[in-house]
């Protein structure tokens, strides 16, 4: 695997969390206070993840979703 996706949200303390599916029963997930925090657990999450650094992405794609409610 070159790249991998994952998707971003904000939380409402202002928190990230990232989620990236591997496959239809594997799954990511991590979190950080700040944008660089979540980097860094991102990275360790994927040392954590794969057994030989080989198998590892070399490239980590962050999708950030934003949603926005409003009343009309």
């Amino acid at each position: 695997m070159q790249e991998i996706v994952f998707v971003v949200e904000q939380e409402e303390d202002g928190s990230f969390v990232a989620e990236a599916h591997i496959s239809d029963n594997e799954q990511i997930i991590t979190e950080g206070n700040s944008i660089e925090e979540l980097k860094l657990m991102i990275k360790d999450a994927l040392e954590c993840h794969y057994d030989n650094i080989e198998d590892m992405p070399k490239t980590v794609r962050l999708h950030f979703v934003k949603e926005e409610v409003f009343e009309i």
